[in-house]
């Protein structure tokens, strides 16, 4: 997983006798039209409206489970043919409405039962690596870009240090060696360490920009500690910078979570993961395509639609950055 540089900040306008009073003022003003410019922005709309979908889903899944009739976890011998290998008994997979997504060959066990309960996997690992990411990645980057000398010395050797390795093979490796017991916090923890640096390494270079600007430096002769103006000073001018980047990593961990799991070193079976049923469809995409085309669409749209929210709010908010 890697983040793509962006240079988005929000600068203090220099010149005034208060610059942070007016960089104050015109934040509601801002912020309006950003919010018009999203809501207008149909890519983006549509992009959130799939996003809600795979969230409610997750959250609401034993719900909605009881309603479809069937646990994730539950074999219907009735809806496969014993005689033709075990496949689903009727067309496209076995899609009827008793089953609203066919049936898993060989078990018959309910593809839209494992499809809502995957959606808790893929959300959970990316949403919890992506908030985990981006505090170690915003706190070490800042310290290393504001505090120098030996701070950043030993932050950046370790960004160094992380980014060298072939982070899928390490998370490979490492995922092989460790119990199965607790594997999505596992999943989290091994994505968090190898995804952290390259937010880190953008936070520090822009920190580094803004500690010379001069709302900091009179923060600094009015006796405000250290602490004070990482967080009250730099910080707010890197939260557009962090959103998009936040926003942007959540589908590389979708994709790595699912990766993992396709590889056999993320969820352990029998736990649903949209990744280990593609890798689970795969001897039987001939006989039964829809197998690999249900879990490979959602994958395939939740991906697309968190890479499109994210350009789009980087858009967003560049062009109100150029405006202003």
């Amino acid at each position: 997983m890697t983040f793509s540089s962006a240079p988005l900040e929000v600068e203090a306008t220099p010149g005034g006798d208060s610059p942070l009073d007016e960089s104050v003022e015109s934040r509601p003003a801002s912020g309006r039209k950003l919010l018009r410019g999203f809501l207008t922005d149909v890519p983006a709309m549509l992009s959130l409206a799939y996003i809600v979908l795979v969230l409610l889903m997750a959250v609401f899944a034993p719900l909605i489970v009881q309603i479809s009739g069937w646990s994730p976890y539950q074999f219907d011998q009735s809806a496969i043919d014993p005689n033709m290998g075990a496949i689903p008994i009727g067309p496209l997979g076995g899609i009827s409405a008793e089953h609203w997504f066919g049936v898993e060959p060989g078990n018959g066990r309910d593809i839209f039962a494992r499809i809502v309960y995957g959606a808790q996997v893929s959300m959970t690992v990316a949403l919890s690596a992506t908030l985990l990411t981006t505090v170690l990645g915003v706190v070490l980057g800042m310290l290393a870009g504001y505090l120098g000398g030996w701070v950043d010395t030993v932050i950046s050797r370790a960004m160094e240090f992380l980014m060298a390795f072939p982070a899928l093979i390490f998370m490979i490796a490492i995922l092989s060696a460790l119990p199965a017991d607790n594997r999505v916090l596992l999943l989290v923890v091994v994505i968090s360490l190898f995804g952290w640096p390259y937010l880190a390494r953008i936070v520090r270079s822009q920190t580094l920009s803004l500690k010379e600007r001069e709302f900091v430096e009179s923060a600094r002769a009015s006796g405000a500690s250290s602490v004070q103006i990482i967080f009250r000073e730099i910080l707010p001018n890197l939260s557009s910078t962090i959103i998009v980047m936040a926003t942007l990593a959540v589908p590389g961990y979708v994709g790595t979570e699912a990766g993992l799991s396709f590889l056999g070193v993320g969820v352990v079976p029998p736990t649903p993961s949209w990744g280990q049923m593609i890798a689970s469809a795969a001897p039987w995409y001939a006989v039964d395509p829809m197998y690999f085309l249900i879990p490979g669409a959602f994958l395939f749209l939740l991906v697309l639609s968190f890479t499109t929210l994210g350009d789009r709010i980087r858009a967003l908010v560049g062009s109100a950055e150029v405006r202003a």
